[in-house]
């Protein structure tokens, strides 16, 4: 029984450090960004969205997280695609 519950909490620890999300990014400004994130509550060491580039990018955490820009906070929650222009992100259909 002991050996199943540090089995089971050693996967547990490994999962939640493993955890990410992704997103789909076009970045129209000529100005790179890292803004500092919160997934389920705890502080990310951020995310940074590259200057005129249309990629993906990672956010280390659980969802939902809250990226705070200068233009507000916008939740992700993974697989969404946004938007990046004059500073403010646009969650796109």
């Amino acid at each position: 029984m002991r050996n199943s519950l540090v089995l089971l909490t050693a996967s547990l620890a490994a999962f939640s450090v493993s955890a990410a999300i992704t997103v789909d990014y076009e970045n129209k400004d000529s100005k790179e960004y890292k803004w500092e994130a919160v997934c389920s509550g705890a502080k990310t060491s951020g995310v940074t969205f590259r200057r005129g580039t249309t990629s993906a990018s990672s956010i280390q955490g659980s969802a939902p997280c809250t990226v705070k820009t200068d233009g507000g906070e916008v939740v992700l929650k993974g697989g969404e695609k946004i938007e990046i222009k004059d500073g403010k992100i646009t969650i796109k259909k």
